[in-house]
C-alpha cells in the first residue's frame, strides 16, 4: 500500500488561465474613474465659460440696441473706453467716464463701474469716482466726493429698492444770475422703494434722504448762524413712474399732467439750536409752480426771525420782532416736553400751515411779503 508522503505533484498543477487574477490578488482599479471628476470638472467649465460669453454677447447687443434708441429720442450717450469683463462669476460694465449730451444740457461722470452676478441678475451695484460736471439751462454744477456707491434689486414687474450712498459730497453751483452756491457735505444717503399696495395702481414710490452735516456759506450768511445742518426727508412721489431720461421740462410736465405730487411725510430740518419740522403735499399747478400746503414745527424761530428782521430794522428791533412773532406763533404758552426733543433741546412749537397757492407764499392767513414762487420751467 502506498503512503501518502504529503508531497504535491508539480505535474498535477493546471497553469493560470490568462487574464485571470491570481487568487488573493488586490483588483486593479480601472482608469476611468480616476480622471472621470476631473473630466467632468472641464466639462462644466466650458459650459460656464461659453455660457458666460453667450450672457456677455447678449448683454452688449442690449446696451446697444437702448442707446440706439435713447439717441432716437435726442439723448446721446457715451461710455469712453467701453468694457465688459468680470468672468468667471460676474458682468462689469467699465467706463473711463460717461457723458449724456440732450437739447436742454449734459452731463459727465466718471471714470463708472457697473456691476451684476451672473447668478444673481437682478441685483445691479454702481460705482463712480466722479468728478460730476453738469449743465442745465443757465445753470452749471460740479461736484466731487469721497466715494459713491449705488444699488438696484430689480423685480419682474419693477424693482425692490434702490440706494445711492455717497461719503464727503462738495460743490458749487453757478449761473448767470446767480451767486456761486458752495456746499460741503459730510454723509448722503438716498433709499426708493416701491410704495406698498400703491405702485401699481399710483406709480407711487417711496423716497427717504438723510443728509448729515452739510455746510452751505451762503446760508449760514442767511440765518447767521454757521454750525452744518442735518436734513431728513420721507415722502411719496405719486406717478414717479412716468419719469424718464427726457429733458427735465418735459419729464416735470408729463409727471403734472398725470396727476403727480409729492406727499411728504416727515421733512426735519436741523441747524445748530434751529429746528424745523413739516409734513403735507406739494404738486405743480398750471403755471408751473410749486403749489400745495405743509404744517409745520419749530424751534429757535425767535432767534431766525431776529437775524432776518435785523438785517432791515437793525438788531435791537431785530430781536424784539423775532421774540413777539415767536410768542405769538407758539400760542405764548409754554408746552411741555416732545418726544422729538432731545435733552437740553428746546421744544418744537407749532406754527399756522404754510399755504403755496397762486406764487405766493403765507403762513396761515398772512401772505409773507416779497416772495415770489416762479415756475420750476
Amino acid at each position: 500500500m502506498a503512503r501518502d508522503t504529503g508531497r504535491i505533484d508539480p505535474s498535477n498543477i493546471e497553469p493560470p488561465q490568462a487574464g485571470l487574477p491570481r487568487a488573493g490578488a488586490p483588483k486593479r482599479r480601472g482608469r476611468l474613474g480616476l480622471f472621470l471628476p476631473f473630466i467632468l470638472l472641464l466639462v462644466v467649465a466650458a459650459l460656464w465659460t461659453a455660457g458666460w460669453f453667450y450672457i456677455r454677447d447678449r448683454a452688449t447687443r442690449e446696451i446697444d440696441g437702448w442707446l440706439a434708441r435713447e439717441a432716437a429720442a435726442g439723448r446721446s450717450w457715451t461710455c469712453a473706453d467701453r468694457a465688459i469683463t468680470g468672468y468667471p462669476f460676474r458682468l462689469e460694465l467699465r467706463c473711463a467716464s460717461l457723458k449724456l449730451a440732450r437739447q436742454d444740457g449734459s452731463f459727465t461722470l466718471g471714470p463708472i463701474t457697473a456691476l451684476v452676478q451672473v447668478y444673481q441678475p437682478r441685483h445691479g451695484l454702481l460705482q463712480a469716482a466722479g468728478p460730476f460736471h453738469v449743465e442745465q439751462g443757465g445753470l452749471t454744477g460740479d461736484v466731487t466726493w469721497k466715494s459713491l456707491e449705488g444699488s438696484f434689486h430689480g423685480a419682474a414687474d419693477g424693482f425692490v429698492r434702490a440706494s445711492l450712498v455717497v461719503d464727503a459730497p462738495k460743490g458749487s453751483v453757478k449761473g448767470a444770475m446767480l451767486a456761486p452756491i458752495d456746499f460741503d457735505v459730510k454723509h448722503l444717503e438716498l433709499h426708493a422703494r416701491p410704495t406698498p399696495g400703491r405702485f401699481d395702481s399710483d406709480g407711487a414710490v417711496d423716497v427717504s434722504l438723510r443728509v448729515a452735516q452739510a455746510a452751505v456759506p451762503m446760508l449760514d450768511a442767511f440765518v447767521g448762524a454757521a454750525a452744518p445742518a442735518d436734513l431728513a426727508l420721507d415722502a411719496s412721489v405719486n406717478r414717479a413712474t412716468t419719469f424718464r431720461t427726457g429733458p427735465v421740462p418735459q419729464e416735470l410736465e408729463a409727471w403734472r399732467r398725470a396727476g403727480g405730487s409729492l406727499d411728504i411725510a416727515l421733512l426735519s430740518i436741523a441747524k445748530g439750536d434751529r429746528r424745523l419740522q413739516a409734513h403735507g403735499s406739494l404738486d405743480l399747478d398750471e403755471s408751473h409752480r410749486l403749489a400745495g400746503q405743509l404744517d409745520l414745527r419749530a424751534a429757535g424761530l425767535e432767534s431766525l426771525v431776529g437775524q432776518v428782521m435785523g438785517q432791515r430794522f437793525g438788531a435791537d428791533r431785530g430781536a424784539l420782532i423775532g421774540n413777539l412773532v415767536g410768542q405769538l406763533l407758539g400760542g405764548g404758552r409754554r408746552q411741555p416736553p416732545q418726544p422729538d426733543a432731545a435733552p437740553g433741546e428746546a421744544p418744537l412749537k407749532a406754527l399756522p400751515p404754510l399755504r403755496l397757492a397762486e406764487g405766493r407764499l403765507s403762513l396761515g392767513p398772512f401772505p409773507i411779503p416779497n416772495v415770489q414762487l416762479e415756475p420750476l420751467y
